[in-house]
């Protein structure tokens, strides 16, 4: 079974507001953006995102009014001298990644470490609230 690039998330479990907000790249605002997979369990939500060659202390990672923000730079090689580059394939300069939060996320248990080129961003997940009766008074 191929599912391709572009994965459906089930509407049931994550709402309809999850990660639909990151077009920053598309949009102008960035010249290239990493790629990320997105992953779900019953406790959390994990954004992993590659970024090899840039150092994990240089990524800022904020939460805004439910919109999680990945941004920074990847530095172009300076080249000595008499050396000249043959061919560019990899993507230099800002990057910006946005992501809405659906309402189950809890902001303030999000959590992010960078590790062998993969930056991984946990979103801890809210308790769901159970239905309460509201009593009508006269």
């Amino acid at each position: 079974m191929y599912l391709g690039r572009n994965l459906s998330w089930p509407r049931h479990a994550l709402g309809d507001r999850l990660f639909q907000l990151d077009q920053a790249a598309q949009a102008g605002e960035a010249p290239w953006a990493p790629r990320v997979d997105i992953k779900e369990d019953d406790k959390r939500f994990v954004i992993l995102a590659d970024i090899p060659g840039i150092d994990p202390a240089g990524i800022e990672v904020s939460m805004d009014k439910g919109v999680l923000t990945i941004k920074g730079e990847r530095k172009q090689e300076n080249l000595e001298e008499g050396h000249r580059f043959t061919r560019v394939e990899r993507a230099h300069g800002a990057f910006l990644r946005r992501f809405a939060l659906p309402d189950s996320a809890d902001a303030e248990g999000i959590t992010a470490h960078g590790r062998n080129g993969v930056l991984e961003v946990s979103i801890p997940k809210r308790a769901e609230s159970a239905p309460r009766r509201i009593e009508i008074t006269h």
